[in-house]
């Protein structure tokens, strides 16, 4: 049965699964940059660089997945203790829907990517809201790029089967693991559906390695301080559904250079 009463979860919670995050440091990234933790090492294991498109699930190595539950019942993240080396950075828990690498930072012609949600893999559960506006897409790097700044146009398809170009300013010298969000929509349009293609208007000097990827926010939480635990329980976390399949990961925001190690616990419920 689905939990639907603070009985049902306290009883649920003494039965919870306890999955252990120990995720180490990545030296590249610089201070005040948004980084994706899919190739720091530890647990979850290292995620490996998507050469093709390709759907994201409980099978894809350098994800967290849970055992899938059956109907009616579903999995919730119901408590998270996690300690981060770097104060002051903000930690986010995403399902990782669909991803593609290897891209290049060295020229100014049309990549394709092709990227679509649709990919086999990828529920209507895990993507959300029929307009897409849950989702978030992003240019991640694998390999730095160089030092000549760029604008990546990202040609796309929006929730109303519609397509645009989104203008995406690409600093200089961007490092692995660095993420760009794919912003701003047009007015009017609440999402996107699939990446059609990526072009720089200009090379970066370096060919490195960068690539496009989907992810849903599921949870986050914010270190104040270097090494303490931050405890968020169910109330403060919203008691998010972790739907079947899903591919979990985490993003970090800090400000000051280099990731740092991570380590926490995260307890999810079903019912």
């Amino acid at each position: 049965m689905a939990i639907t009463s603070r009985d049902g979860l306290i009883a649920a919670l003494s039965d919870s699964l306890h999955v252990l995050l120990d995720k180490a440091s990545i030296a590249g990234p610089s201070a005040g940059t948004l980084s994706s933790l899919w190739r720091a090492t530890g647990q979850p294991g290292l995620g490996a660089i998507p050469t093709t498109a390709s759907a994201c699930n409980k099978t894809t190595p350098g994800g967290l997945s849970l055992a899938d539950v059956a109907s009616p019942q579903f999995n919730y993240l119901a408590w998270l203790d996690i300690a981060a080396a770097n104060a002051f950075s903000s930690l986010e828990i995403h399902d990782r829907l669909c991803h593609q690498g290897g891209l290049s930072g060295s020229v100014a012609t049309v990549q394709v990517v092709n990227l679509p949600l649709g990919l086999s893999g990828v529920s209507s559960e895990r993507i959300g809201e029929a307009d897409h506006s849950e989702l978030q897409w992003w240019l991640e790097w694998y390999a730095n790029t160089g030092v000549t700044a760029a604008v990546a146009s990202v040609n796309v398809t929006y929730s109303d089967d519609t397509t645009g170009v989104i203008g995406v300013p690409v600093p200089s010298t961007m490092k692995a693991p660095n993420l760009i969000p794919i912003l701003p929509l047009p007015a009017g349009k609440t999402g996107l559906k699939t990446v059609n293609s990526v072009q720089l208007n200009v090379s970066t000097g370096i060919a490195g390695n960068l690539g496009v990827t989907c992810t849903r926010l599921r949870a986050s939480v914010f270190a104040v301080q270097s090494s303490r635990s931050e405890i968020l329980d169910w109330a403060a976390l919203g008691l998010p559904e972790i739907f079947n399949d899903s591919c979990l990961m985490l993003t970090q925001y800090s400000t000051v250079s280099g990731t740092g190690a991570i380590k926490g616990v995260l307890r999810f419920v079903s019912g």
